[in-house]
């Protein structure tokens, strides 16, 4: 997912790739033979874990005076109380309103921004299912304030009342922009409340907007204390740094911390499908159908060896212009505008795998997807050429000596990945691990997981976007 993260790291957000078990990937008997040559590891990160429990990895990069401070928390909108859907991620918009540590010092509602921005430098946050994560990019002399900061909200948080009130009202408008009046996220917000059924990844990570607006204090309190603390966290600086010095840093900063309780994440599995699922949008604000199908597969954490081929396979598939569907569907057949196969394996539970494409007309949406239909079959009795693994592959590495020289991005690739179950190794390794991908094990993941002519065995939700007044011919739909 290297590729991925190099875009996403773009946008200030993320996304790599978490194991388990590597043997399974590493030991496999089913290698690609063309590949033996040792690869490095990625970011030669150092680390070192404080007597609270507290995680420390440091990547030194002296490249520029700059560093990026990243505090990830291992708790996100999976975590929260059943009926308290939002609280993950409506306490990170409250850490930013007010919090006092005695030895870190008091800060006002919104002082940590002004404090960073006047550095010259920029933080944000953001939440997911599985974790929420908080950063801040300065000039190297100004390491030692933010994490003083830092440490400060991580068990200091004093918020008023008002705020509380406030800032729901800010989160309410801000579900109402991004996704009830945004089609395309109303859309996907229905498709993996139906293919996680049972599952909290089922549940959008801003909440649905009944149980957002009950939120109250104690509720907030109660998950803040449960969570917030070093020996539930992992901290991740990047850049021109010496790593013994950022010990020492953070020894005396988030070193006086307690730890909490925390529990272990103990979530319901999803159950088997047994039928397709086909959820049909009608919206007035769309002007071009969309079609989607998404798939419940394997993250890197349940399954290394399904998902590193699930990863290469996802660049032989979706990897641009030169990719299998897009030159079949959209050059060749002339089906679609743009299509898109996109893998999403880091993740604490079940992953995604979603096929994505705009029709050239509404009309053609069944030929469409029975064109999807036939190349996943053609991949899977052909599988794939040694041209296509070796060339994928290779983009794939360069990839990852991309993101290394990044300023930011190792920060965002490590914190993710350690935070949903990756250890270091894992991450370091990576590039030597995706050489092993044979072209058996991606056609076996394929007719395991894709297989059109086994529709129970692992069957899609699939959904359609249309415009308001037009209807579809296709079974099933309104």
């Amino acid at each position: 997912m290297l590729k991925r993260i190099c875009i996403i790291m773009l946008l200030c957000l993320l996304i790599l790739f978490p194991f388990t078990k590597i043997s399974s990937a590493k030991d496999s008997t089913n290698r690609n033979k063309t590949k033996h040559i040792k690869v490095p590891k990625i970011f030669n990160a150092k680390t070192h874990t404080l007597d609270n429990g507290l995680q420390i990895i440091v990547v030194e990069n002296h490249r520029s005076p700059v560093v990026t401070h990243m505090i990830w928390y291992k708790v996100g909108a999976a975590d929260e109380p059943q009926g308290q859907s939002g609280i993950a991620h409506f306490l990170e918009h409250l850490l930013f309103k007010g919090h006092e540590y005695k030895g870190l010092g008091s800060y006002e509602p919104g002082e940590f921004s002004k404090i960073v921005r006047k550095l010259g430098g920029e933080d944000n946050a953001f939440t997911s299912q599985d974790y929420t994560a908080y950063y801040q990019s300065v000039a190297k002399e100004h390491l030692e304030k933010m994490m003083t900061i830092e440490a400060a909200r991580m068990r200091g948080l004093n918020v008023a009342e008002k705020d509380i009130a406030s800032e729901n009202k800010v989160i309410q408008e801000e579900r109402r922009q991004r996704t009830d009046n945004n089609p395309g996220s109303l859309l996907l917000e229905q498709l993996k409340a139906a293919l996680f059924t049972n599952h909290p990844y089922s549940i959008p990570v801003i909440g649905w907007m009944h149980e957002v607006k009950k939120l109250n204090k104690d509720q907030i309190m109660e998950f803040y204390d449960r969570y917030y603390a070093p020996n539930n966290a992992v901290l991740v600086i990047s850049g021109d740094v010496i790593a013994q010095d950022v010990f020492d840093i953070a020894k005396r900063t988030y070193g006086i911390l307690p730890s909490a309780n925390t529990p272990k994440r103990k979530r319901t599995t999803s159950p088997p499908f047994i039928a397709d699922t086909l959820i049909t949008l009608h919206h007035e604000n769309v002007k071009e159908p969309v079609y989607k199908r998404i798939y419940r597969v394997p993250s890197y954490r349940q399954n290394a060896g399904e998902s590193l081929a699930l990863e290469v396979l996802e660049e032989i598939m979706g990897g641009g212009s030169t990719s299998r569907l897009y030159k079949s569907l959209v050059i060749d057949k002339k089906l679609a505008t743009n299509i898109g196969f996109s893998y999403q394996g880091a993740a604490w539970d079940d992953s995604i795998l979603g096929i994505s494409a705009t029709p050239s007309s509404i009309d053609k949406i069944e030929e469409l997807e029975q064109a999807i239909s036939n190349e996943l079959k053609k991949l899977i009795k052909e599988g794939i050429t040694d041209e296509e693994l070796s060339d994928s592959i290779t983009r794939m590495q360069a990839d990852a000596i991309y993101a290394r020289d990044s300023l930011s991005g190792p920060a965002m690739i490590i914190g993710y990945n350690v935070i949903t179950g990756s250890s270091l190794d894992d991450i370091e390794n990576w590039s030597e691990y995706i050489s092993h991908v044979s072209k058996d094990q991606i056609q076996a993941v394929a007719k395991k997981y894709l297989n059109p002519d086994m529709p129970y065995n692992h069957p899609p939700v699939t959904g359609l976007l249309l415009p308001k007044k037009l209807k579809t011919t296709k079974k099933g739909a309104e």
